[in-house]
């Protein structure tokens, strides 16, 4: 997947909106109000996203796979840095994407979840 791509699929589920919050041109992906995935740009010749994952399995993942390193500039419990011009298939990519938004959506109060189901 390239880095449009997976911005698209970002964009396509349920409630997720793109912001710049930061004082660089950074998109961030949030849900609920909560950041859920970022596409990076402190390495312009590298595409790359940074998603949340099971901390309990956080560094299993990593040591499974080269393209995933501990989240540049996050919490590297829960954040990683996914490169997305290695070897990872576009569906394993959609996972990871897809879990990232399964934990932020879980964090969020009941009531914020309707708000998004609903929106």
């Amino acid at each position: 997947m390239d880095i449009e791509e997976v911005r698209t699929y970002f964009l396509s589920k349920t409630g997720v909106v793109e912001e710049q919050p930061f004082n660089m041109p950074v998109p961030v992906f949030k849900i609920g109000e909560k950041m859920f995935a970022l596409i990076n740009i402190h390495e312009p010749n590298r595409q790359s996203i940074n998603l949340k994952y099971y901390k309990e399995e956080v560094d299993n993942l990593r040591e499974s796979f080269e393209e995933i390193q501990p989240g540049y500039h996050m919490n590297k419990t829960h954040w990683n840095t996914v490169y997305l011009d290695g070897s990872l298939k576009d569906e394993f990519i959609k996972r990871l994407i897809d879990v990232s938004y399964e934990i932020v959506f879980k964090s969020l109060t009941k009531k914020k979840q309707k708000e998004v189901l609903e929106a």
